[in-house]
């Protein structure tokens, strides 16, 4: 983990309540794809903890969804810096993906697998992505993926673009050896039961210290307590205890 100063180099809307912003500053210790970094915002108490989509040596790009007063907040910055915790998190482990991997995310949990898609097809894996989202115009980086050379499809639930329904219905037929899904916990519950193969999973879970010390978000594991912001957020489904 660590601290450092980075600037606002971007942040443009790509749907109604969605954010890409392009951050300034050093990268060093995001290492993996799935972390994520960690945000101190002015007047708020907790930082803001925030996937990874991308990065390179001088920055990195995160994706957010406007739902409270730390996104608004950051939905009205066009400059300035932010104080940032980057290399958080496990991340995926992408020596595992057979010859064969699935991507499927929900939301605001298709960012973190485009850095994933680009490692895995850059390592000569073929990659298929499934994007569900509740309507047409939620939908975002479609042509991101395509453009990295994977395998895009869509689903919509009330079938306005792409597949109508859930991310389920895309992976009936899908051929796959191994795959990586991020998304809210309705979703992993249903992709964990609909899936053939191994698989990773990305939980989004609310943090408090979001490196490990306070405990509150701990879960339970076939190998005990983890804690999400530290031990996880990625978690293998073979480990993966649901609550009833």
């Amino acid at each position: 983990m660590k601290q450092g100063l980075f600037d606002i180099i971007e942040n443009t809307a790509l749907t109604d309540n969605v954010m890409k912003m392009v951050l300034a500053g050093d990268t060093s210790d995001i290492t993996r794809p799935g972390q994520f970094i960690n945000i101190k915002l002015d007047g708020l108490y907790l930082r803001r903890p925030i996937s990874v989509c991308d990065r390179d040596g001088k920055t990195v790009t995160i994706i957010y969804k406007v739902v409270g007063r730390g996104t608004e907040q950051m939905r009205e910055m066009q400059s300035g810096s932010l104080d940032v915790l980057t290399g958080l998190g496990n991340g995926y482990d992408t020596s595992v993906s057979g010859d064969k991997a699935l991507l499927i995310g929900g939301g605001v949990g298709v960012p973190p697998l485009y850095m994933l898609a680009k490692e895995l097809i850059a390592k000569g894996v073929q990659v298929s992505v499934i994007l569900g989202f509740n309507t047409a115009s939620e939908v975002f980086y479609e042509k991101e993926f395509e453009a990295l050379g994977a395998t895009v499809t869509v689903t919509t639930v009330d079938g306005t673009k792409g597949v109508k329904g859930f991310v389920t219905a895309a992976m009936e037929n899908a051929d796959y050896s191994y795959f990586y899904t991020c998304g809210p916990e309705p979703m992993l519950k249903a992709v964990y039961n609909a899936s053939r193969t191994s698989g990773q999973f990305s939980f989004e879970e609310r943090m408090g210290c979001g490196f490990g010390a306070c405990m509150g978000c701990s879960c339970k594991t076939l190998y005990g307590n983890k804690r999400i912001c530290k031990d996880g957020p990625v978690l293998v489904k073979e480990e993966i205890i649901w609550e009833k």
